[in-house]
């Protein structure tokens, strides 16, 4: 992976976004505990893997909020700084475990 996360400068996140992602996080963490309690109560493996999936798509969504955000905006600035090739190459090395 590029070493460009640590040579420029972050665009903070606005506190309606911050919140934003925390409140998707802390619903899948209810998720979470929820499939905790469906293993405790040995719940049909279907149902809890239904809800495995449901939990694998949220954290999908709420990473790809986080990589339209990061490239609207970090790797938009960097582009304007002359730094976008490194930028882009960071960008494209995430994207690469996305799709794992």
């Amino acid at each position: 992976m590029s070493n460009f996360l640590h040579d420029h400068t972050l665009t903070p996140r606005t506190n309606s976004e911050k919140q934003a992602i925390v409140n998707r996080l802390k619903r899948i963490e209810g998720q979470v505990r929820g499939i905790q309690k469906m293993v405790d109560e040995d719940r049909y493996c279907v149902d809890v893997l239904v809800q495995i999936s449901a939990i694998n798509a949220a954290l999908k969504k709420v990473g790809f909020s986080m990589v339209e955000r990061h490239a609207k905006h970090c790797v938009a600035h960097a582009i304007q700084d002359r730094k976008g090739d490194a930028a882009i190459e960071e960008l494209l090395d995430v994207m690469k475990q996305f799709s794992r």
